[in-house]
């Protein structure tokens, strides 16, 4: 059976100031219809913490259904770009379209966050029972750096993953891309513009503080202002998106 499923367009390498202008065309997506925006991101935020609070494994369907509203966030962004109205319920889209994918794309990244934490666990392990056989005062030493290398680990295999799930979402939505090849181009893509993210990086961490000030209602504001730089970032990095079929009327 011939696989008729368009290649992954190739990554285009950007100026290291990319990032702003990703986020100036979220927060220009967002003034189109501000209100709808916000219960947007009202939704996705309660959606996702009602996940968290499932008991034992709340986290783990947080982490699966992160991907699933992200591709609905991009559909809702590629639609205020194209001058269409903000679909509340375009939140939903990655269940419509390719739901199988979104959530496999989320299961990677559950099974890449759970490795690297066990990664992370076995050096911290290892260095404290190293110590704990050497002696009382090579315990303490050996149990800090431990401790130490095994959060660099975890903060760096973190960031990949996180590099592999930035565009993963928009792949699979805009390319048909399977679960596993859409990670893998978009960590590619990410690692062949690392100076772009490294701002990127530290604009999304002082944005996310400045959010959490007002009470937490500041992510009313990021939520929809990431998925837009979400959404440039995708068009600048790979080119035009395929036509797709038009979304589903709503409200």
């Amino acid at each position: 059976m011939t696989d008729t499923r368009p290649d992954l367009p190739p990554a285009h390498a950007l100026r290291p100031g990319a990032c702003l202008g990703w986020l100036a065309h979220g927060w220009r997506l967002f003034l189109r219809d501000p209100a709808r925006w916000a219960v947007i991101a009202l939704i996705f935020v309660l959606i996702l913490a009602a996940l968290g609070f499932v008991p034992l494994v709340g986290w783990a369907f947080s982490l699966v259904g992160l991907p699933v509203l992200t591709a609905g966030l991009l559909m809702v962004a590629d639609d205020a770009a194209a001058g269409r109205a903000v679909r509340i319920d375009g939140l939903f889209d990655g269940l419509r379209r390719d739901a199988g994918k979104h959530v496999m794309v989320g299961i990677c990244y559950l099974v890449g966050g759970l490795l690297s934490a066990f990664i992370a666990a076995a050096i911290g392990g290892s260095a404290a029972l190293t110590g704990a056989l050497i002696g009382p005062l090579a315990a303490a030493g050996l149990t800090a750096g431990g401790v130490m290398i095994a959060s660099i680990v975890f903060m760096a295999l973190w960031i990949g993953l996180m590099m592999a799930l930035w565009y993963a979402p928009a792949l699979v939505v805009f390319h048909q891309a399977e679960p596993v090849a859409a990670l893998r181009h978009s960590a590619s893509a990410c690692l062949h513009n690392l100076p772009v993210f490294f701002v990127l990086a530290l604009c999304l961490y002082v944005l996310g503080w400045l959010a959490m000030l007002p009470a937490g209602l500041g992510m009313l504001v990021l939520v929809p202002v990431v998925a837009g730089a979400q959404h440039a970032a995708y068009l600048e990095t790979f080119g035009d998106r395929p036509a797709l079929p038009p979304p589903t009327e709503s409200v």
